[in-house]
């Protein structure tokens, strides 16, 4: 099935869940706008040493 995608979005939200929905919408063919407040992206997870279960670096 081939879709088409015209226009664009904004995701509100730098953190790991906004970056995975602008990368998928942008895979879409969709123009994506990405916004945070912050002055980096990574939300909370970019403050995290160590991830649970694998313990892998977090950045």
């Amino acid at each position: 099935m081939t879709i088409n995608a015209t226009g664009s979005v904004v995701v509100v939200g730098g953190g790991i869940s906004g970056m995975l929905s602008a990368l998928d919408l942008a895979n879409s063919g969709f123009y994506v706008y990405l916004v945070e407040k912050g002055s980096s992206v990574g939300g909370a997870m970019a403050q995290l040493d160590k991830t649970f279960p694998t313990n892998d670096c977090a950045m």
